[in-house]
Order: C-alpha cells, then structure tokens, then sequence
C-alpha cells in the first residue's frame, strides 16, 4: 500500500511539473508574442531538419542532367540546381547543416565562455587580468577575419565550424557571465555562505552558477543566430561545409551567384530560410530577455 501510494505520488508530482510547464509556455506565449512566433520558427525548422529524410522529395546530392534549372513548380517545387538537383531537398538538409553547427558550437561557448567568466569575475586579482586579457586579444579581431583565420588553419570540415564560431564567440559569453558574477559574489547571502564555512567550489556550484544562468540564457539566444549567419559567411566564401553539403550559405554562392540573372531562385530560398530562421532566433532572444531581465518585466 505504501509503495502504490508512493508511485501514485510521484505521478502526480511529474504531472504536476508538466502542467507547470505547460502553464509557463502559454502564459509566455501570451505576454511575449513576437517571442512565441520566433519560437514557431524555430520548432518548424527544427520539425523539417528531423523529418528530412522522410519528407525530402528528393535525395539532395542526387543529379539531373535533363532538368538543370529547372523554374520553381511542376517537378521541382522550389526549381532545381545547375547540376539538376532538387532546391527544396537541399534546403530540408541543409536546415540540418544549419542547426547542427549552430546548438553545439554556442553549447561550446555558452561551457567555455561560462567557466571562463566565473572563474574571472569570482577570483578577480591575477586571474581575472590573465583571462580578461585574453578575451581582450581575440575580440580585437574582426569576427569573419579570425574565424576564416582559424578555418584557414584547419581546413572545411564540418566540425573545424563549430571549432571556429566558438572561439570566435567565447569572449562575448565570458564577459557577460563574469559581469553577472561581480553582481552576485558581492550579496549577502555569499557573504553569509563564507561565514558558515563554504568554500569556494561550493559557493560556485550552489549560489553564483545559478544566479547566472539567466543572462547565460539571453546571450545563447543571440549566439545562435548569429552562429547561423557566421556559417553562412564561411560557405558564402567557400571557408564552412566542403561540397557537395547542402549548406545554405554554400547555397547562396557560387552557382547561385553566376546564374542570378537565369535562377534567381538558386539565392532567393535558401536566403529566405536563413533569413528566416536568424529572424526567429532573434525574435525569442529578445522576448526571453524581456522575460528574465527584472529591469525590463515592466516594459
């Protein structure tokens, strides 16, 4: 009797929490419109890149030398390429491309970044000038030029991408955590954890992370669809995904540049699903700043 009463408690505290959930979502959704459109996007982009295989009407590295350029409708829902293949495949998979480099390398950033601003703002003295020095050394280089550095370095590859954004973007994440951590390591209640005898990895892990993950939140936000656009840099200037990956960036050139005139198609969709999607990412990054940030839940 005692142990269906437990399991009939622990239901009921699990559907409690997703009620809960449930309840944050619409009441966010109702206060943060344009917050809840951006996350619309984001959920049908990320439904497509799932689904790609099974819904893509054709396999994307496939070629038709009988249907090159082919306009948009017809055969080719979006036109075809000027090697013959499907433009609506290549952009399904190419959201795949898109979402994958943009999650892991800010998930890069956001642990990188993260552990370097605590460490900075809580520590200070030596090592907080070491590590802000060197933040203060890579943010003196423009954003494209060090990240086609380190490409240059590296060479195309997949993953030397998600490499090349995260540390392009590390400093930014670490200077917002470490300003967040100088707010909080000066609180009373950090004052009265050192009283009782804490020491400082449990000061960390208890009372400082946590107070920072809410600006952690908004700057991974504005890290991802920026990590869109820096990708879509790198293949626009043949630096990101090697060829034949149906990157959007890698859409957007080339081919699509010397045939602007007769398929402008070739440009049109994949900017439009790049654009799009930054637009999402933005639009919820601003609403979940407005959410998060108590200097601006009144606005």
């Amino acid at each position: 009797m005692d142990v269906r009463q437990a399991l009939l408690n622990q239901k009921a505290t699990v559907g409690s929490g997703t009620g809960i959930a449930g309840r944050s979502v619409l009441r966010f959704a109702r206060e943060k419109p344009m917050g809840a459109v951006g996350g619309a996007i984001i959920l049908a982009t990320l439904v497509v890149a799932v689904l790609a295989p099974a819904v893509a009407p054709y396999d994307p590295y496939r070629t038709n030398v009988e249907r090159l350029l082919q306009p948009p409708g017809g055969q080719f829902i979006l036109g075809s390429d000027f090697l013959g293949r499907d433009v609506l495949s290549r952009i399904m998979y190419g959201s795949q491309i898109s979402l994958y480099i943009a999650f892991t390398s800010v998930l890069l950033t956001q642990i990188t970044g993260g552990i370097l601003g605590i460490v900075s703002g809580y520590f200070g003295g030596k090592t907080d000038m070491i590590i802000q020095r060197i933040m203060d050394a890579l943010m003196a280089f423009p954003t494209l030029v060090l990240a086609l550095a380190i490409m240059a370095a590296m060479g195309p590859a997949l993953n030397n991408v998600v490499l090349a954004i995260a540390i392009v973007y590390t400093p930014r994440t670490a200077r917002v955590i470490r300003s967040a951590v100088l707010g909080v390591k000066t609180s009373q209640y950090i004052e009265s954890a050192r009283a009782v005898g804490a020491g400082p990895m449990r000061i960390l892990a208890r009372h400082v992370t946590p107070n920072c993950i809410a600006p952690a939140i908004i700057i991974a936000t504005a890290n991802l669809g920026i990590a869109i656009i820096v990708e879509g840099s790198l293949s626009f200037l043949g630096a990101g995904a090697p060829p034949p990956t149906p990157s959007w960036g890698a859409m957007l050139s080339g081919a699509a540049l010397n045939y602007a005139e007769q398929a402008p198609w070739l440009a049109f969709y994949p900017g439009l699903a790049l654009t799009l999607l930054v637009f999402g990412f933005n639009l919820l990054g601003d609403s979940l700043r407005d959410a998060l940030d108590p200097r601006l839940r009144g606005r």
